[in-house]
């Protein structure tokens, strides 16, 4: 028997790459998971069916259960009838993965509107509508004493957390989840709700480019499969004390990030003047250091 045996799961952005890897994952614990896809291109133009079909056949070839949803996380009312049809087809909704989203990548100068607000629109707001409907739906479960948890696990990006060139679009719509994770753990503990995030680096259609093929021999450490079990455990009732949390999970390492926090601090009690703040403000830390690179 599985960790996730009669659970029901939504993973949004199952079509392929880490969604797909997931909802295959959480099915194989005996979860029965609504696979929703758009079938969007790289860059989030065109839609189709197939990649959400192809992913229900393969849990349902493995001796799963699962639906297919092909809605859209940005729009908000779609984003309802994804959580509805995890009520409508399996009675009830324990777990939600939102995961969709696609690239636009420019550096700002170059960066059109439309390239920073589709980019905003599928990852900040694609998480805040699923969740927002899917703790809805904790909420009215929990005061009618019908939940007995319930887990949402979203997707950040070392992007939006240490940051990487020609992403200000996608950086700080992945920067703005991990800050909606930690609000909504604050929000919804009372609900026996959990929500976490994580931060995968794993080889998709988003990343193959920068991350090349896989290797043929040894562990590759960047196939997005490395990444589901975390994303299996954090979705188990042995998570139930995990809530707040971003983990960054890459082959076989697992770490955890620290919430923005106070480095180092001056208190003179006082105004400050201008050439009090030039004379003294390296004593705040190396402000000349650069950041670690992603990769």
């Amino acid at each position: 028997m599985g960790v996730l045996e009669a659970k029901v799961a939504i993973v949004t952005g199952a079509g392929r790459g880490l969604g797909r890897s997931h909802a295959l994952a959480l099915a194989q614990e005996g979860a029965k998971v609504v696979v929703n896809d758009l079938g969007v291109e790289l860059d989030g133009t065109g839609a189709q069916h197939g990649p959400a079909d192809e992913v229900v056949q393969e849990i349902k070839s493995a001796g799963g259960e699962a639906v297919a949803n092909y809605g859209d996380v940005a729009d908000f009312q779609a984003a309802k009838r994804i959580i509805d049809c995890a009520i409508e087809n399996f009675g009830k909704l324990d777990i939600l993965v939102n995961n969709a989203g696609f690239v636009r990548d420019r550096i700002n100068f170059n960066m059109s509107e439309e390239d920073f607000d589709s980019i905003v629109a599928a990852h900040l707001k694609g998480t805040f509508n699923c969740g927002r409907w899917a703790c809805a739906y904790f909420r009215e479960q929990s005061k009618a004493g019908s939940l007995e948890n319930g887990r949402i696990i979203n997707t950040s990006s070392h992007s939006g957390l240490l940051g990487n060139v020609g992403q200000s679009n996608y950086g700080a719509a992945k920067a703005g989840i991990a800050s909606m994770t930690i609000i909504w753990s604050m929000e919804m503990g009372r609900y026996n709700v959990t929500c976490n995030a994580i931060a995968p680096m794993a080889r998709t259609r988003m990343t193959e480019a920068n991350i090349g093929p896989p290797p043929t021999e040894q562990f590759d450490e960047f196939a997005p499969e490395n990444i589901s079990p975390l994303v299996v455990f954090l979705a188990s009732d042995q998570a139930q004390y995990i809530t707040g949390r971003v983990f960054s999970i890459r082959g076989g390492k697992l770490e955890l990030f620290q919430p923005w926090q106070i480095a180092r601090s001056i208190d003179i009690a006082r105004r400050w003047t201008v050439q009090e703040i030039g004379e003294r403000i390296d004593e705040l830390g190396d402000l000349a250091e650069k950041p670690p690179p992603l990769i």
